[in-house]
Formats: C-alpha cells, sequence, structure tokens
C-alpha cells in the first residue's frame, strides 16, 4: 500500500471512529467519573464491553503470531505518570480523545487543554532527552530491576513467552473478570431502578393520602 492510501485509509478510520465519538459522548475518564462521583454507568458498561472485545482480539492475534505491540518496561514512573494523567483528564473533563472533540465543536476550555496537552508532551521530550530516566538503558530489560525502579514487561506475550500458555487463555480470563464487573452493574443499575419506581409510588400516594 502506498504513502497516499495509507493516509487516506487513515484519514477515512479517524473520521469514522471521530463520528462515532462525537455522537456517541463517549469517554474514558466519564466511564470512571460517573462512576465513582456519580453512581452512573452508561459510558462504564461501553468501555467494559470495548475492554472486553480488544482484549479477546489482541491475545487472539498474539496467539497466532499477528500483531506488533510495544515492548517497553512497567516501573514507579508509569504509575506516577497515569496519576498525573488522571488527575489532568478529571480536571479537563474529558479524555484526551474527548477533548479533541470537544475542541472541534469549539469548546474553548477543551482548546485550552489540548492546547497544554502539547506543551506537557513537548517539556517531557525535553527532559527525556536531557536526563533520560531509568538513569541507564541497560536497566530496560524487561525483568525486574528494583534498583532503576523498573517491575519488567506486563503483557500477554509476555506470560505466553514465559508460561507457554497462550495468550487467548490470559484474554478469556481477563473478559470474563470484566464481564462479571459489567453483570454486576446491570444488577446496581436494577436495584437503583427499583428505588426510584419505589419513591416515585410513594410520591404519588402520599398526596391521595
Amino acid at each position: 500500500m502506498s504513502t497516499v492510501a495509507e493516509c487516506l485509509v487513515a484519514f477515512l478510520f479517524g473520521s469514522v471512529v471521530g463520528l462515532l465519538v462525537q455522537r456517541s459522548r463517549f469517554c474514558n475518564t466519564a466511564a470512571l467519573r460517573d462512576a465513582i462521583m456519580f453512581k452512573t454507568y452508561r459510558n462504564t458498561k461501553a468501555l467494559l464491553v470495548a475492554m472486553m472485545i480488544l482484549t479477546v482480539g489482541f491475545t487472539a492475534f498474539m496467539t497466532v503470531g499477528a500483531g506488533h505491540p510495544l515492548s517497553f518496561d512497567v516501573g514507579l514512573n508509569t504509575f506516577a505518570g497515569l496519576f498525573l494523567f488522571g488527575i489532568g483528564m478529571v480536571l479537563a473533563g474529558a479524555c484526551t480523545v474527548t477533548t479533541w472533540v470537544k475542541a472541534g465543536e469549539g469548546n474553548l476550555g477543551a482548546a485550552w487543554a489540548l492546547l497544554f496537552t502539547f506543551i506537557g508532551m513537548f517539556l517531557f521530550s525535553l527532559v527525556w532527552g536531557w536526563n533520560y530516566w531509568p538513569p541507564a538503558p541497560a536497566s530496560m530489560t524487561g525483568e525486574p530491576n528494583l534498583a532503576a525502579l523498573q517491575l519488567g514487561f506486563a503483557n500477554a506475550r509476555t506470560l505466553q513467552d514465559k508460561l507457554g500458555i497462550p495468550a487467548v487463555v490470559f484474554g478469556l480470563i481477563q473478559a470474563g473478570v470484566l464481564f462479571a464487573i459489567y453483570r454486576a452493574i446491570l444488577r446496581r443499575e436494577r436495584a437503583q431502578q427499583a428505588e426510584h419506581e419505589r419513591h416515585r409510588a410513594q410520591a404519588v400516594a402520599e398526596p391521595a393520602a
């Protein structure tokens, strides 16, 4: 496939995904924020379904030797970065994808969040080049290295290589856990609906009494 064809495919794919995200109002940050703060689960259920499909699909590709997953060490720096990113996205009120959508709709707050996302990435690239952390590339071995605060790789391919168990087995286990969470949310929503109906029935009955 030529470079022009690849760009066209990427443009069409991105346009379709952008349209779906814009119309569905789907947001990764809202999926967790709304469940924790507001006890609403619309985005949470969509995120769980997406994770189940992607988990099984990704591990199936790993099992047959297809796909080219990125390999990078997981360390305390990863957890610190995810924590800071999570704070920023909650303050922005959206994940990065939704921030793009809102900026495209003319939301000035999202445009500012997007601008400072770029600034943060630029500053990080400067710090990365000036003082690479962990100190030595030799510490990025994929194995636990507590001296360099690295915990090793963590992905389905690593488990498959080390244990000899097809990656899809781990994918199915994870999908099963996600499905159990999905079912628990459905039960909670049914309980909330029943409680709402009970309160509404009481409100209707009290004036009549």
